[in-house]
């Protein structure tokens, strides 16, 4: 059925006007309707919809993804990047039951690890050249195109070991072949982030931008965080990916205020963390508020921008597809953690209340109370 969505405050939205027209085909058009549902939000904040640029939603084809439902609408998100929890050699199987039902807009980033993230950890999917095959990657991209976005490495040692820079090496050159961006996961040495910081290049994607890991911290030293904001300024971009390890208040906190702030806002929720530090977007955004960011800053950095990596349009004009989150800016006092299990007491939240995809109207809300 066709909508009117009114009694709104946009926010990281073109001017829409008071009101939104969306007709039967799920687009946004011009002009009035004779019959319409009317989506009443009450005052609420209207944007595009919430966009979570590090997930984990292979469910059942790894041993920690959630399914995209507990992540997605219900909680406020439209569309969301799987990072990595694919390889090669099951992608197919991601693709057919798990994206293709889904309500979200789901795209992937494919794990330059053949097994991807079948045993997270146990079996690191880059134990030595044998859990690499390039020709079956780019293979496996060139079939996909239309939801790949890009490759992901996950450069840490308690995934590569010995094996140190090369892993990102050969994804970064596979990126290049595929003419995609490369996102690589930093944490503890080897490599060292001198050696990942040499290869990448703008449109690249560095997720945990503000682990506390030391060592592997882009804080370890006054020279590294120098260079990760020259590289932030010349269009690398800045990726959260909270995560079960890889967000500390305290790193984030003074790199917001230095100058680094974050491209995207993402949560790398997986099963290991939704009922942990991570809990869903909503609360991952409040933490980003809580630590620096200006209002319009978080909601850009969880709309926009991480939608641009998706390819993703801005919605609101006639001609788009309607894709809006509905939601609060709640007063209140509720502590969260990061991954070190710091804890903090906040005072604003973001309260996600409806998700808007094409005619299709959700109601929403944040996990943690």
């Amino acid at each position: 059925m066709p909508l009117v969505i009114e009694n709104f405050r946009q926010v990281g939205l073109p001017q829409v006007g008071d009101r939104i027209v969306v007709g039967d085909d799920g687009m946004i058009t011009e002009g009035t309707l004779e019959t319409a549902q009317i989506v009443d939000c009450g005052g609420s904040y209207l944007s595009p919809g919430w966009c979570d640029a590090h997930v984990h939603v292979w469910y059942g084809g790894t041993d920690f993804s959630v399914r995209p439902s507990e992540v997605g609408r219900a909680a406020g998100v439209t569309s969301m990047l799987d990072t990595g929890s694919a390889g090669e050699a099951s992608f197919h199987g991601f693709r057919e039951y798990v994206i293709e039902p889904a309500e979200e807009t789901i795209k992937v980033l494919l794990n330059i690890g053949s097994i991807g993230l079948v045993a997270c950890n146990r079996v690191p999917e880059l134990i030595d050249w044998r859990f690499i095959d390039e020709e079956r990657a780019i293979a496996t991209v060139e079939a996909n195109r239309d939801l790949m976005r890009g490759i992901k490495v996950r450069a840490s040692g308690v995934i590569v070991g010995s094996w140190g820079i090369t892993p990102a090496k050969i994804a970064k050159r596979v990126a290049e072949i595929c003419d995609l961006p490369l996102m690589v996961h930093i944490g503890e040495p080897p490599p060292l982030l001198d050696e990942i910081f040499d290869i990448l290049t703008p449109g690249d994607i560095v997720t945990h931008c503000y682990n506390g890991k030391k060592a592997g911290s882009i804080r370890d030293t006054e020279a590294l965080f120098e260079r990760a904001k020259e590289l932030a300024d010349a269009g690398v971009l800045m990726d959260v990916g909270h995560g079960a390890a890889s967000f500390d208040f305290e790193v984030a906190r003074a790199s917001i205020a230095e100058g680094l702030k974050p491209f995207s806002i993402s949560t790398d929720v997986h099963e290991h963390n939704i009922n942990g530090s991570v809990v869903d977007m909503a609360t991952t955004m409040s933490k980003l508020l809580a630590v620096g960011l200006s209002f319009e800053e978080a909601v850009e950095a969880s709309t926009n921008q991480p939608r641009s990596l998706l390819g993703l349009k801005t919605p609101g004009v006639p001609g788009s597809r309607a894709d809006f989150t509905i939601f609060d800016l709640c007063e209140t006092e509720i502590e969260v953690r990061d991954s070190k299990g710091a804890a903090l007491r906040i005072g604003e939240v973001f309260e996600p209340r409806q998700t808007v995809l094409g005619c299709d109207v959700q109601d929403a809300r944040r996990r943690l109370t």
